[in-house]
Parts: C-alpha cells; structure tokens; sequence
C-alpha cells in the first residue's frame, strides 16, 4: 500500500510480533485472500489469551473457506454496488465524510516520515490496511529508522486509536461478515491491547 526507503535493525521479539500480526491485518484487509493466505490463516494456532482465542477462531474459518467465497465476502463488505457494506476510512468514521481533514493530517504525517503511497494504489491513504501497514512499517523501520515507541505512540493516538477499533467491531457484526468476522475479533482485540499498552507506557 505504502512505499519507503528500508533499513536493517535490531527488533526486540515483541516488536516484531506486533508489526507482523499489522502486516498481517494489512493484508487481509487490501484485497481478498487467495489460497495461500487462506492456508496460513489456517495453520495459525492460539492459546488461551483473548487474542490467542480470537486467533484459533479465524484458523477454524479460514480452514473451511474457500478463495471464491473469500473474494464475494470481501467484495460485498468493502466494495458493493456502489459501496460495500463498510467504508474502512478513518475520514469517514471520524466526520461521516470521505476525503477529510483526517487524511489531509496522515498525508502530513506521512510526507514527514518520507512515506509514500505505492504508484499502484489509488485509495485514499487512509483507509484501514494503509495504517495497519504504516504501523508495523515504523516498528520495524521500514520507513528508514526504527521508531521509538513515543513516536509510534504519537501516530498511533492520531491515525489509529481514535477510530480502528470501531471500524473492527463494525466488521466483527457486519450482515457480510463470516470470515472476517473472525478478522474482526481479532482486530478488535489487538486494537485494544494496543491501546492498554501505549495508555501504560504514556504513564
């Protein structure tokens, strides 16, 4: 979705975990899952956290999903006719408009951190698979040097917090949902230990 220069480092564990399950969400998220995403979908396993539940209930539905299921699933909740049932941009949950004052701020921040949208993408910056991308792309340093966590805060309280775990409930209950209701949940949890952890460490 985003394109940047890149730069190796050193990333604690956690961190990494943390960028891979954003990746993870961001991928799901930009278009429907093909067969092989479906298949390590499946392969996941969890444990008995909450996210560790919500992540063994996504492996159950990704094993008896097929990919031309996936793609009507995804096409009806995020494209439509006209509109799919949900409109995954941080304008639109915080104003109740397209195109907004929230995407003119992440362009902003964006531009400040060097990011840019890849020249094949044409939606806006700020919809929901961009920021889980931006997210795990300035844990791991993708953007040309790790963030520190105050920095990873600040964008996470402006772009994300305010409205990412709305938009993950809205799916976890969306009339379309079965696979990704299960990608709901398990948004949903993370958004929240997300912000539990960022709310501790601003402490």
């Amino acid at each position: 979705m985003v394109t940047a220069p890149s730069a190796p480092a050193a990333i604690p564990e956690e961190d990494r975990l943390r960028a891979d399950f954003y990746n993870f969400l961001g991928l799901l998220l930009a278009g429907p899952p093909d067969q092989f995403l479906l298949d390590q979908m499946a392969g996941l396993s969890g444990d008995d956290t909450e996210l560790g539940q919500a992540i063994g209930a996504m492996a159950r539905v990704a094993r008896v999903t097929k990919p031309a299921a996936a793609e009507r699933e995804f096409n009806a909740l995020f494209i439509g006719l006209g509109r799919g049932e949900l409109l995954p941009y941080a304008s639109y949950y915080l104003t109740g408009f397209l195109n907004e004052k929230p995407l003119a701020q992440l362009r902003q921040d964006m531009a400040a951190r060097g990011i840019t949208r890849a020249p094949n993408v044409y939606e806006p910056e700020d919809n929901v698979a961009s920021l889980m991308e931006i997210m795990a792309g300035l844990i791991v340093g993708r953007f040309g040097s790790v963030a520190g966590l105050e920095d990873q805060r600040t964008f996470w309280n402006k772009h994300v917090g305010p409205w990412a775990g709305h938009f993950f409930t809205d799916l976890e209950a969306a009339e379309n949902s079965v696979l990704y209701a299960s990608v709901g949940s398990a948004g949903r949890v993370f958004i929240e230990i997300e912000r539990e952890a960022f709310r501790m460490t601003a402490a």
